[in-house]
């Protein structure tokens, strides 16, 4: 794929979508950061259901870590793997508290050093939390990424790279919604609804669908 062509994908991504952002419901960088843990392998809307109850009562490190493990778990145990996320999360909000004066590091090691945040959740807060032109891939970014030709690679971490090579600069801070996005409700990973695709013919996809 030449640059003018993924030029144009993301213009039309942009015109589809001026203000992309997470679906993840959060008023701080710190509710973010909890959101995030708590979304690996699982959905963003079966997370922002946990959550809207327990920032009501703690949405601090200190307030979180002091509800304690046990009453941690009874707000997120509809959240899969919850027994390990709990307890990062209060492994992390302690972290924050002793070594961050409660605030979550606009850094990409300190995020890492954090129980539960790996690569993908600290771009995810250093592009949505603070504007860096991060781009996170998960399984969605990953699907789109190759299908369409944008930036193929083996693993997330060679998409990552590409995508960092090829996606022009004016679109990189939102590159990363724009394409989870569009591989949750039209590049979907069984039957992609290419008829309803707004870059399908910029697309090298040899399997196009007419599904709307």
């Amino acid at each position: 794929m030449n640059a003018d062509k993924r030029h144009q994908i993301f213009t039309r991504l942009q015109e589809t979508m001026p203000e992309p952002t997470t679906e993840l419901e959060y008023k701080t960088p710190f509710e973010l950061l909890i959101a995030v843990i708590l979304s690996a392998q699982a959905t963003d809307v079966s997370v922002n259901k946990a959550t809207k109850p327990l920032y009501e009562v703690a949405n601090t490190p200190e307030a979180i870590h002091a509800l304690g493990l046990r009453k941690l778990k009874s707000y997120i145990k509809t959240i899969g793997l919850y027994n390990t996320k709990a307890q990062n999360v209060i492994k992390t909000c302690r972290i924050l508290m002793d070594e961050h004066h409660s605030e979550v590091p606009e850094d990409r090691a300190a995020l890492e050093a954090l129980p539960g945040v790996g690569r993908k959740t600290a771009n995810v807060i250093l592009n949505t939390a603070f504007g860096h032109p991060t781009i996170a891939v998960d399984t969605h970014i990953f699907r789109v990424s190759n299908r369409t030709r944008i930036a193929p690679g083996k693993n997330v971490r060679q998409v990552e790279d590409k995508l960092l090579k090829f996606v022009p600069d004016e679109f990189k801070k939102d590159a990363h919604h724009w394409l989870i996005l569009h591989g949750r409700y039209v590049c979907t990973a069984r039957k992609p609804r290419c008829g309803a695709c707004v870059i399908e013919d910029l697309c090298e996809f040899k399997d196009k669908t007419e599904i709307e």
